[in-house]
């Protein structure tokens, strides 16, 4: 027989477990989808340095695979406390609000040149992962502060070579990011 008092730490060390638990199956899945990302966004900041006349159909390629990557990763993975059908909608839908609300900002309200893109995109897609770094773990917070630093960086002070520098700072850090999610 157990008195309350060990009851209670007994009960706050399974809570304490299913706690990081559930942090670490969101890591996973956060990890593969960032290292899916990196990868994309890698390759589209490479054709943008090498082609640039093919960057805005490298960008929507890289928007489209990425994307398609997310609801495929969901489908694979579905949540565990959620309506799959249900979760996967919405899903869709934070997707479809995020890219016009970019849209919106930088093609009508903003008419933003390639340099100017190449900074928001990277920025803005960070200021969610920050968010989400004050809820779900440190990770998410040093991947979004560090990658807008380094942005930031380069906007500032990296010339012509800006879109390789935005290769290996945004797609390079998005997969070491992924990777390091994977090891917490």
């Amino acid at each position: 027989m157990i008195d309350s008092k060990e009851a209670s730490a007994a009960l706050a060390d399974i809570d304490d477990i299913v706690q990081r638990l559930k942090q670490s199956q969101l890591y996973e899945l956060a990890s593969l989808a960032a290292v899916w990302w990196g990868v994309i966004v890698f390759a589209a900041n490479l054709v943008t340095w090498l082609w640039p006349i093919y960057a805005g159909y490298a960008w929507v390629a890289a928007d489209v695979l990425g994307v398609g990557g997310l609801v495929a990763l969901r489908v694979l993975n579905p949540p565990q406390h959620a309506s799959g059908s249900a979760a996967s909608i919405r899903m869709l839908l934070v997707l479809a609000l995020f890219f016009a609300f970019g849209y919106l900002c930088t093609d009508v309200i903003g008419h933003f040149g390639p340099r100017q893109l190449g900074t928001f995109w990277p920025l803005y897609f960070m200021l969610f992962y920050t968010m989400a770094g004050l809820w779900f773990g440190h990770a998410f917070l040093a991947i979004g502060l560090g990658i807008a630093a380094l942005t930031l960086f380069g906007f500032f002070y990296i010339g012509e070579a800006f879109p390789l520098w935005m290769a290996f700072v945004n797609g390079g850090g998005l997969i070491l990011g992924g990777v390091w999610m994977r090891r917490i």
